[in-house]
């Protein structure tokens, strides 16, 4: 520990690059910033795709220079690289641990295709560390070619290695409960070796705004019933349903507003264009300004592919559903994981599967708008207890606990060895 008693923290994310708009990067700054109030934080992500200027911690670069313009849609950091790059970047990560970390008094590292990796590399120096874990992988696209099975035993692979890693790290965050069961089934690790805590909402920035005034600026009617997504346009948040059900409604009132970016952009693009002129796209706007387009819906949508997850179910914590409700919007999403802590169906929100079938149902029987306010209100006062303060301060419990358990073990090898 350094000399003004404030432990000394960094918080790797070697699996996405530093994206402000992107849910990753906020989830890790969100929780550094609150917990620099107790230690110094330095947040490392593999490189900085858009400048940021930290308030009160540091953040650096695992491997400066590597990104590239086609990639600053998406703060995924090793997605669509070959075996020889990812191999050459498990070395850099080796040198970045031998030359950045071992001045640090414990390593927090963000769960990625090979969480546990940078732990272990740590644990080998005397240096312990965290692996917090937010999501499960497991690949359920069908095998065509020989790539996708190449592609399969890689990740299997991989896998079994994530499992060696976790089972002989210090401590596992899991960020719900439903995930920490998840972990516990895949890898068989022991209740006690896995620790919860749920992610914060930034009530400064996440809060109730006029919403005349946001469709004013915008450009949006005061009269449309205004549904809107925000974030990235993937296979696991499927819009297809929807826009598919939208064939089938001839509601005139009812606008589709998206917020962000994706591999799916261009074929959403292409299927509104054909047949619906009640989508409306903005693009990836500034963190900031996400919150006005907030303010300016009537409901908010969290449509998750259940299919696209370990076990079925949305095990991970969703940080959109919660920023949409500190605003005081109601959401639709689906009935799984950590969701039904969250939404309550037909009181804060509606839970369905995100299929043809169930959207027509409930386009056709739409709340008013008035309806879906009181709901929002109701929404906003579930999470209001929701914050980072609350995130950081169990994260410090448990770097304390995780080094006092390593300086029992130091000094009980020191005395073996005298």
């Amino acid at each position: 520990m350094n000399d003004c008693q404030r432990l000394s923290i960094c918080y790797v994310v070697p699996g996405h690059h530093l994206l402000p708009s992107a849910g990753p990067t906020r989830n890790v700054l969100s929780t550094a910033e609150a917990l620099s109030q107790w230690a110094n934080v330095t947040v490392a992500f593999r490189s900085i795709l858009e400048p940021i200027e930290p308030k009160n911690y540091t953040v650096v670069e695992i491997e400066p220079g590597i990104c590239h313009l086609p990639c600053r849609t998406d703060d995924a950091a090793i997605r669509g690289i070959g075996i020889a790059e990812f191999v050459n970047y498990l070395n850099v990560l080796k040198q970045f641990v031998l030359k950045h970390l071992l001045s640090y008094d414990i390593v927090l590292e963000k769960s990625w295709l090979l969480s546990g990796y940078v732990v272990a590399l740590c644990q080998r120096r005397q240096l312990p560390g965290i692996v917090v874990e937010n999501v499960m992988r497991i690949r359920n696209e069908p095998l065509r070619v020989p790539r996708d099975f190449m592609r399969y035993f890689l990740n299997q692979l991989a896998q079994a290695l994530v499992g060696r890693y976790l089972r002989r790290a210090p401590l596992i965050i899991a960020e719900t409960e439903e995930l920490k069961r998840s972990i516990i089934q895949r890898w068989s690790l022991p209740t006690r070796q896995i620790e919860v805590v749920n992610l914060g909402v930034d009530h400064s920035v996440f809060r109730a705004l006029n919403q005349e005034d946001a469709r004013t600026q915008l450009g949006i009617s005061r009269h449309v019933t205004m549904l809107l997504y925000v974030g990235v346009l993937d296979q696991i948040h499927s819009l297809l349903p929807l826009f598919d059900a939208l064939n089938f409604i001839s509601e005139s009132s009812l606008e589709i507003h998206v917020v962000g970016d994706g591999v799916l952009k261009d074929c959403y693009q292409e299927i509104v264009n054909k047949s619906l002129n009640n989508v409306f796209f903005h693009g990836r706007v500034p963190h900031k300004d996400v919150p006005q387009f907030i303010a300016a819906a009537d409901l908010c949508l969290a449509p998750y592919d259940l299919a696209t997850f370990p076990y079925g179910q949305v095990a991970y914590s969703t940080l959109k559903i919660p920023e949409y409700m500190a605003c005081g919007r109601p959401v639709v999403s689906v009935p799984s994981g950590n969701i039904l802590n969250l939404v309550h169906d037909n009181i804060t929100g509606f839970l369905f599967h995100n299929d043809v079938k169930h959207w027509i149902s409930f386009l056709m029987r739409c709340p008013s708008r008035e309806d879906l306010k009181k709901m929002g209100i109701l929404a906003a006062n579930v999470v209001r207890s929701y914050d980072w303060e609350s995130t950081a301060r169990a994260y410090l419990t448990l770097c304390n606990q995780v080094l006092s358990k390593n300086s029992e073990r130091v000094h009980l090898f020191n005395q073996h060895v005298n």
